[in-house]
């Protein structure tokens, strides 16, 4: 058998604007007089970890912050915002999530934010997908390192006791692409809003919309799609 193994919320619907204008709430609710517009929010994202991301930033500009305290207000402001965007699935997700399906694959969401954002944007997909979708999703709380590190994948691989070579990553940042060729299964780039600008060069392909016949094609030996 094969999966599908979606590696980010942001793989299923775009949450990228999102999240940055968050990083901007958070940043005034604590004081801070930071703003990250669209061009330093992309010059970061070659790199994973919003918490990292707000240290560093402190350390550039030579100040001392509560970078938890302060992604920790980051990410109820993300749920809050989650919960009254105008979400949909990103063009092809939901025919590609049913046509693995139809065709006998698992299908995983691998990622490593906390859970209660996946909870929430899964919530606000409903009815065009739920958590039911997914034979598996891990989550931050699942593996000690986040990704680039491979952990991730290789507890999904784990859990539905598949091997890499007869799976298919979808990631759209450069870290999920690292983390899922760390674990040998070869990965599909699906760039976000603020992620086009990178260098996939470590994905398999690259494509502006899923689909299942492509990315069939990558997993070995190929797949015969009817």
């Amino acid at each position: 058998m094969s999966a599908l193994l979606l590696g980010s919320i942001s793989t299923v619907a775009d949450t990228s604007e999102l999240q940055r204008q968050a990083f901007n709430q958070a940043f005034a609710a604590h004081g801070l007089d930071w703003r990250w517009d669209r061009d330093d929010y992309q010059a970061m994202l070659s790199r994973n970890g919003g918490q990292d991301r707000i240290s560093e930033y402190a350390k550039s500009r030579g100040q001392a912050v509560d970078a938890q305290a302060i992604h920790e207000s980051k990410s109820q402001i993300f749920r809050d915002s989650l919960a009254t965007a105008g979400l949909a699935p990103r063009p092809g997700v939901a025919d590609t999530i049913k046509a693995a399906q139809d065709h006998g694959w698992k299908v995983g969401l691998v990622t490593t934010t906390a859970r209660a954002n996946v909870s929430t944007l899964l919530d606000r997909l409903r009815p065009q997908l739920s958590d039911q979708d997914f034979d598996i999703i891990v989550d931050r709380s699942s593996v000690e390192a986040p990704k680039p590190y491979p952990d991730a994948y290789v507890f999904a691989l784990q859990a539905l006791a598949e091997a890499p070579v007869n799976c298919v990553a979808v990631e759209d940042n450069v870290g999920g692409v690292q983390a899922a060729a760390d674990a040998g299964v070869p990965c599909v780039a699906f760039p976000n809003e603020n992620t086009g600008g990178l260098d996939f060069a470590g994905a398999a392909d690259r494509v502006s919309r899923l689909d299942f016949a492509a990315v069939a094609s990558l997993v070995h030996g190929g797949q015969e799609v009817r």
